[in-house]
């Protein structure tokens, strides 16, 4: 018997080059080489917060074909719910130790992502699933689950802003150079780096991920072979909502002040980073997120009025290059 090779599957770089090549085609507008890494540090950051938000987003509408609009308040509710361990834990983030900060921290995300997980689970169970396939009921009913939850974060916390100052070792920051890194900005892009491998890694190479990725595609053969195809979305649910409260946490550590609405306001950069990638690739959103953010922080300084609206034209511009976002699923 002759072996048989399976030809090998393209891949597209085109859309892994445009973070770099935005990057270099921007220096000489900036000009000078501090401000431009400046910048560009600044938005690899912004972005990396970005697509943990937005992770979630895409793996929920692009595996269980779900439009949640009520995203947002998983991200509220994680911020607030990590003020439960950071204002008791006052004391280890005003000591002067790396490892003392990283801890109230890393203490705070757990609880924000178990929290958010289960409000996910029973946000799908009780919300989520009369409506699955009718796309305007969803739409509809999650953003009044938002709007729900918004109006609940006031009654538990009350409706002034909650201040969430960073910790003392990640205050200020590291010049190297000319230039300077905000030190809370450097760890921004490690846990966006860690979250994005630790997602492509579960779908591409455990048993769980293929089970998902076979459920999308065909959900009655994998429930013909045994498999509860239904209790995996819902897991993708609450990790979703999870990977939600973890943004949260780091964007209200980015803002330094927390709000009910604070979902709400981010909700529209989420969709539109959805949007850019690909519906449910993960590869996308992350490439979509770098690319809004680098493009705001760029506008922002050469062109401040064009701030405002530039996530709006580059998704504009995306899509009249790829209609489906850079990556389908």
């Amino acid at each position: 018997m002759s072996d048989t090779t399976l030809p090998a599957v393209p891949r597209d770089i085109a859309p892994m080059l445009l973070v770099p090549a935005l990057m270099l085609a921007t220096l000489p507008f900036v000009g000078s080489m501090p401000t431009w890494a400046t910048l560009t540090v600044a938005g690899l950051a912004m972005g990396m917060m970005i697509f943990i938000m937005s992770s979630g987003l895409t793996l929920v509408f692009g595996l269980m074909d779900v439009l949640n609009f009520g995203h947002g308040a998983f991200v509220s509710v994680g911020a607030f719910a990590a003020t439960l361990v950071l204002i008791p834990m006052r004391g280890w983030l005003d000591a002067d130790s790396l490892a003392a900060n990283l801890g109230a921290l890393g203490l705070a995300a757990l609880l924000a992502m178990a929290v958010t997980a289960v409000l996910g689970w029973l946000f799908e169970r009780l919300i989520i699933m009369p409506v699955y396939g009718q796309h305007l009921k969803q739409i509809l009913i999650t953003m009044g689950g938002m709007i729900v939850v918004e109006q609940l974060i006031g009654v538990l916390w009350g409706p002034e802003h909650l201040p969430m100052p960073l910790p003392t070792a990640l205050r200020g920051a590291l010049l190297m150079g000319d230039f300077a890194i905000e030190k809370y900005r450097l760890l921004a892009v490690v846990v966006g780096l860690v979250v994005f491998v630790a997602l492509l890694l579960v779908l591409n190479r455990t048993k769980i991920g293929l089970l998902i990725r076979a459920g999308v595609e065909n959900g009655e053969m994998v429930e013909a072979l045994g498999y509860r195809i239904r209790r995996l979305f819902v897991a993708v649910f609450a990790t979703g909502s999870a990977l939600a409260g973890l943004g949260g946490v780091m964007w209200g550590l980015y803002k330094e002040t927390l709000t009910a609405s604070m979902g709400a306001e981010v909700i529209v950069m989420v969709f539109i980073t959805v949007i850019i990638g690909g519906l449910g690739s993960v590869t996308g959103c992350f490439i979509g997120a770098l690319l809004m953010a680098l493009t705001t922080n760029y506008a922002g300084f050469l062109a401040p009025k064009l701030a405002l609206v530039s996530h709006i034209v580059l998704m504009i511009a995306v899509l009249l290059w790829r209609p489906a976002g850079l990556m389908r699923k």
